[in-house]
Order: structure tokens, then sequence, then C-alpha cells
């Protein structure tokens, strides 16, 4: 085997960008982060930063998370954390365009996560300001001069939005928007909201509380929704959905 020489391959940086979403108000929301410095200063972008030498792609998209918004990631299929606003965290996709980043050549892993309806987030790192916005104003900008996303992160988003959008069907990935315990009137404003559609309550009930290991009734009930009581469940130990709750179509 011949020698290898690290230096005949030029130098690159890794980074991890999110793509946070959560429900609020009845809309699909991501979570951006106004630049604090160059390049792109002052802009929106989606919350992320450079992998340190001595972290593991997971580790650094959790420790960025944490520092630039105060999210608490957990591993996908675990329970979110007793104490503070936990997040679904996976891997997405990587972006390696040469020249998405115009300070040098940088490829990007980027994570989904996602997580029940919060407060306004904390910012810190280099962000100057964070903000929970509906996906649309962010992949749809009425201005597209100053209203994009930074670097390809309007790309990020919709790919993220996508993954969400099409999970949810074969897999219990709907409840990680949802609190511990919620009813299925909050489960299906969250299909509502990540699909972008109106569903029949009935069938939806049906569906959802028919298939097996999906959702697990607590005892419970809640009047948060005012009216009668509801019922109040939580997720079930199901990953993939049998049979899956397709996407109408729009």
């Amino acid at each position: 085997m011949s020698p290898y020489d690290p230096s005949a391959f030029p130098p690159f940086a890794v980074t991890v960008d999110l793509v946070v979403l959560t429900v609020r108000r009845h809309s699909l929301c991501a979570l951006a982060v106004r630049r604090g410095e160059s390049p792109f200063q002052g802009r929106w972008a989606l919350p992320g930063g450079f992998v340190r030498a001595d972290e593991d792609l997971a580790t650094a998209a959790a420790r960025e998370l944490e520092e630039e918004t105060g999210l608490c990631a957990h591993d996908p299929g675990t329970p979110a954390p007793d104490l503070g606003y936990g997040a679904h965290l996976e891997q997405l996709a990587t972006y390696g365009d040469p020249k998405r980043d115009p300070r040098m050549r940088v490829v990007s892993v980027a994570h989904l996560a996602l997580a029940p309806d919060l407060p306004a987030p904390k910012a810190g790192g280099d962000a100057h300001s964070a903000r929970w916005a509906p996906v649309e104003t962010f992949l749809e900008p009425e201005d597209e001069e100053t209203g994009a996303l930074a670097f390809d992160h309007a790309q990020i988003l919709a790919d993220g939005v996508e993954r969400a959008r099409s999970k949810i069907e074969y897999s219990s990935l709907a409840t990680a928007f949802c609190p511990p315990e919620f009813t299925v009137g909050e489960l299906r404003r969250v299909y509502e909201a990540v699909w972008g559609v109106a569903l029949d309550p009935r069938n939806f009930h049906r569906k959802v509380t028919g298939t097996p290991g999906f959702l697990v009734p607590t005892g419970g009930t809640t009047t948060r929704q005012g009216g009668r009581p509801a019922q109040l469940f939580r997720a079930g130990g199901a990953t993939l959905l049998n049979p899956p709750m397709l996407r109408p179509e729009v």
C-alpha cells in the first residue's frame, strides 16, 4: 500500500445546521436566528455552527441546539427530558456545494429537531436574536433580497419540512410535537399544521386509537381545549404505524 499523504487533499470545515420545527398557534413553525457576524450579517439563518475537533456530529448538533436556543436534545425513540424543554433530534442530510459558504469550503450535516409548542427561545453564540415563524415566512419570503435565509438554508429547511411531512405518515413522530400527555384533538391539530390540510375529527380519532401501539390512554382527562373533558393519551411504544396515516391529496 502506498503511503497516505494528508497534505495532498485540500482541507475543509464541517458544520451542523438545525431545522427546528414546532407547532405554534396551529401553524408549523421553524426556528431561525439572526446572524451577528459576517457573512450574511443581520440575515436570518438556521441555527448551527462548526463541528469541534473532539466532537462527533450528534454531539455537535445537540450542543448547537442548546447553545443557540436553550433546547435540550434527546435521542429518537426515547422520552423527552422531565425537566426543561426537549427536542427530538435526527440527522437529515448532507450539503456540500463548493460555493455554499463564501468563507471557505464547508460541508454541512443538517439535523432535524422537533419539539412541542415552546416559548420564545434564547439566542447565543453569534446569534443576536432568535424567533419562531411559520415555515412559509422563510420558504416564501415577500422580499427575496432581504427576507431569504442565509447560505443554502432555504433548501435545507424545505428538505426538513418535507421529511417531517412524510415521516408522520408511517411513524409515530407526530407525537414529538405534543406534550407528554395530549388529547387526540391536539394530535390531530399537529397533523393538520404539518400537512397544511383539515382532517375529519371522527375519522382521525378512529385511525389513531385503532393503530396498535400508537397511543396509550393515561386514565386522565383535560378541559384545556374547552368543552367537555377530553381523554388524555401518551405516545405508545410503536415507532412504525401499521396501517400508516396517509397524507390527503391537496
